[in-house]
């Protein structure tokens, strides 16, 4: 293994190993146990050969419109604009709304590089390429986030990130932002 990869590796481990036990620390284990059976549950959703598709295909040939999107023209985009709406639309982004709970605030599923590949809602960032909810789950594990007040609907949440798998290889992350409330 060369030193770069190894190096930015313990970084994303070290990265997340603070917001682990932020969150460990500020749930009790009866939340923690309802979090746990979610984690099971977004798992088999980040199997779903419709989801594991959409991601290997992305990942094979992103389209150039995505190549070129950015935070900064994300952010400018209606949640009603053509581009923005193909990610609910798209296979892998129904699958996810129909799997969609009242306890489900949102959920985004993202390729190797951390662009979207279906969503269902608009997320506030494009890519998460550099943040431990998509680092995490590339390196093949589970990452928690803390309880927090999610940007967009005001709902206390946490959120979790699981990898998507082709057999044994991390290819994308699915982020799933839960409503304590609903918990």
């Amino acid at each position: 293994m060369k030193l770069k990869p190894l190096f930015k590796y313990l970084l994303v481990c070290l990265a997340g190993l603070p917001q682990l036990v932020k969150s460990a620390e500020s749930l009790d284990p009866a939340l923690q146990t309802k979090v746990d059976a979610q984690i099971k549950l977004i798992q088999a959703w980040a199997a779903d050969p419709v989801v594991v598709n959409a991601v290997k295909a992305q990942n094979a040939n992103p389209p150039a419109d995505y190549l070129a999107m950015t935070q900064d023209k994300w952010k400018e985009l209606s949640k009603l604009d053509p581009f923005v709406r193909s990610f609910d639309r798209n296979d892998a982004g129904a699958l996810l709304k129909s799997r969609k709970t009242d306890a489900i605030i949102r959920a985004f599923l993202s390729d190797a590089e951390g662009r979207k590949v279906a969503f269902t809602t608009k997320t506030l960032a494009w890519s998460h390429k550099d943040d431990p909810k998509h680092l995490v789950p590339m390196s093949g594990k589970v990452w928690q986030g803390p309880r927090e007040q999610d940007k967009v609907s005001g709902l206390e949440q946490i959120q979790v990130a699981v990898p998507v798998f082709d057999g044994d290889k991390p290819i994308g992350s699915l982020v799933v932002g839960m409503s304590v409330a609903k918990l």
